[in-house]
């Protein structure tokens, strides 16, 4: 783990006995006790994750409205000042650069999150981009901390050591001025795993200080730490898409299934031309749910139809939840309608899948 990057936290990990990959170049915890314990602990209490690793770009200018809604999928031009909206950045021909989290402070004041694998790569296609506007770029990724807090008791264990009424805090918006044991920070009602919580940005040192305090307050209320295994199971529970399975230079937002992210009204934006194009004449591919009784499907494995391969496994689990098989699959569009029995090339073997609704869990986001 000598040659990967370590966060403030990464001392925290070791001691709570979190098994620590390589994630993105970043040394981070898989998980802690186990992968179903913790997937379960925020479905019903509440669980903590270290997200430092995530990319934050600050955008200040006189244009930089008008730079990050040409950037972006969605109107930016709907947001309040302290909302935030989710949304993509496209190449010309429609595959995603990254997808990201679009932070309005005000109309000369955006702040950008955005995939740890892809900061490097977000970060020079904005500058490319930013050509011609008046506004600066500011990397910020080097210099700030993330926790997420997750789940149904989020908010009761957070209450307890900030100074804000975070019931004054609306789904997906933010505070920059919360003071969390001392430490001031950005707190917004945002998160990855389909349950209501808290996204908590701050400084190294102060990080520390913030995710010890919550792990004693939220102890007895269930408050567990928790690892990038089950932050995936539980995103994709809630069909919330992860860069380099949903989404990628290759797939664009409406065949990821996306489209409501994807403003097509509006003036103009990066790919607005062959998205446009996509939608007029049909799309080639679509993204669908997927049940299976026998075999776990994983990402890359084949869907066929007929014998034929037809598409491919995004992701996919043993939903602890829901306690089924399920995927999300990439497939030829005449091959989707729900109900359809498809299969999945599980190592030698080929087992049925039948097409369900993408919509494998109910969110529970405090609107």
């Amino acid at each position: 783990m000598d040659s990967v990057k370590k966060t403030a936290l990464y001392e925290e990990h070791v001691l709570a006995g979190g098994k620590i990959i390589d994630f993105a170049g970043w040394a981070l915890p898989v998980q802690y006790e186990g992968l179903i314990e913790e997937h379960e602990a925020v479905r019903n209490a509440a669980g903590m994750f270290d997200v430092s690793h995530m990319g934050e770009v600050d955008v200040k200018g006189k244009d930089a409205f008008a730079f990050v809604q040409n950037l972006v999928t969605n109107d930016v031009s709907t947001l309040e000042d302290n909302q935030i909206l989710y949304a993509m950045m496209c190449y010309e021909h429609g595959g995603v650069v990254d997808d990201l989290l679009v932070y309005k402070f005000n109309q000369e004041h955006f702040y950008l999150v955005i995939n740890a694998s892809n900061v490097e790569k977000d970060f020079a296609w904005m500058v490319e981009q930013s050509k011609g506007y008046d506004l600066t770029l500011d990397n910020l990724s080097e210099n700030i901390s993330e926790i997420a807090l997750q789940g149904p008791k989020a908010q009761e264990i957070l209450q307890k050591v900030s100074d804000v009424d975070l019931a004054s805090i609306k789904f997906f918006y933010c505070n920059r001025n919360v003071t969390i044991e001392g430490v001031k920070c950005l707190v917004s009602r945002t998160g990855y795993t389909g349950e209501d919580g808290f996204e908590i940005y701050a400084d190294h040192e102060g990080i520390v200080k913030i995710w010890r305090k919550l792990l004693e307050v939220g102890k007895d209320l269930g408050l567990k730490p928790t690892g990038l295994g089950c932050r995936d199971t539980l995103r994709f529970e809630a069909t919330l898409p992860l860069y380099g399975h949903e989404i990628d230079q290759s797939i664009t937002p409406l065949e990821a299934g996306l489209g409501f992210f994807v403003k097509l009204g509006k003036d103009n934006f990066i790919g607005k031309d062959a998205l446009v194009e996509q939608k007029e004449k049909g799309l080639p591919r679509k993204t669908i749910g997927l049940e299976m009784v026998k075999g776990i499907p994983r990402q890359g494995y084949e869907v066929l139809a007929d014998g034929q391969v037809i598409g491919v496994i995004t992701t996919g689990y043993y939903s602890p939840t829901l306690k089924k098989n399920i995927a999300l699959a990439l497939v030829d569009s005449k091959y989707g309608d729900m109900g359809s029995e498809l299969g999945v090339q599980v190592r030698k073997n080929v087992f049925p899948a039948t097409v369900i609704s993408k919509r494998f869990y109910q969110k529970n986001y405090k609107k």
